[in-house]
């Protein structure tokens, strides 16, 4: 009996979800309404050319931003839209808009539609790059855009979903704005000359004692993404001394604590002469070093960045 209730049940399911898929249209790779999409955006946005890209466009086209929070949005009308042509020549240079790597255009013919149009949409998936002639900001984004077009294949309705992030740092970059306060002396900047000083002197107690427990260490010479521990960190300096003597690390100029407004960030920047005998042949090198110290709010460092040039050690 059980077995009976489970497989009737199984056949409900079935039929349930059979009965809930119904087709409404149809998606083409390849349709008229594709070329006309792309063929104005590459006319607006690469080209400069407005009176091209309005040929591709409904009199009553109107332009949304799919990020934009506002229910009461009425979009941009295509005196506003065609206008952006001249601007993006203007300002935009090395412009280039290519559909992205793996994707492609999709038409999409509705078969119900409640408003006349008879439910064609394009969607397309593209990558825009471009640099800014005044600011010098890098505009590199995917950008997806879904068009509805009207029964004479003319552009009605236009929505964007892109990355805003470059664009306010574009706008916000005309203006001149402070992010925090540059110290030439401070507690951290005392912190990092005695973790070094100690760590010179092989004190190395007290210099892994300015570290916070999660701290990464990176150095120039490491893939991107990769850093080691603290544990991972103290294992190489074994190795470092084994191959080096330590005579001297000298400061160069004067270290710099950055206090940034923008996320709280606490930066230390320093320059140092590493002054080292290098034990297979007893051979005195000087290498330069930049580091990079963030600290958190409790006055640990977090991140040490380390700037050198390896060929100074093996040469």
């Amino acid at each position: 009996m059980k077995k009976n209730v489970i497989i009737f049940l199984m056949m409900m399911f079935t039929i349930i979800t059979y009965s809930q898929k119904e087709k409404n249209g149809t998606i083409y790779k390849e349709h008229p309404a594709i070329n006309a999409v792309e063929n104005m955006m590459q006319a607006l946005f690469v080209e400069g050319d407005s009176t091209k890209a309005g040929s591709y466009l409904a009199a009553d086209f109107r332009s949304f931003s799919g990020n934009s929070t506002n229910p009461d949005a009425k979009g941009r009308d295509r005196s506003w839209f065609l206008g952006a042509a001249a601007w993006f020549k203007k300002n935009i240079a090395y412009v280039s808009l290519e559909r992205s790597p793996g994707a492609y255009p999709d038409a999409l013919q509705y078969k119900d539609d409640d408003d006349g149009d008879e439910g064609l949409w394009v969607q397309t998936w593209d990558h825009f790059k471009g640099v800014h002639k005044v600011t010098g900001v890098k505009l590199d984004m995917p950008i997806h855009r879904m068009f509805k077009l009207n029964k004479e294949n003319k552009i009605r309705l236009m929505f964007t979903y892109d990355n805003d992030r470059p664009w306010i740092e574009n706008g916000q970059s005309f203006v001149e704005r402070e992010n925090g306060t540059l110290y030439n002396h401070h507690e951290y900047i005392n912190k990092v000359r005695r973790m070094v000083h100690a760590y010179a002197n092989n004190d190395m107690e007290v210099a892994y004692s300015f570290y916070a427990d999660n701290v990464r260490f990176r150095n120039i010479h490491m893939p991107a993404g990769q850093s080691l521990t603290l544990e991972e960190s103290k294992a190489q300096d074994v190795k470092f001394k084994e191959n080096f003597t330590i005579t001297s690390i000298d400061i160069r100029g004067y270290p710099d604590y950055l206090h940034y407004e923008i996320r709280n960030s606490k930066v230390v920047q320093s320059w140092w002469n590493v002054r080292l005998i290098r034990k297979a042949d007893d051979k005195k090198l000087v290498v330069p070093l930049f580091f990079i110290h963030d600290f958190n709010d409790e006055g640990m460092i977090t991140q040490e960045t380390a700037y050198f040039s390896a060929q100074m050690l093996e040469n």
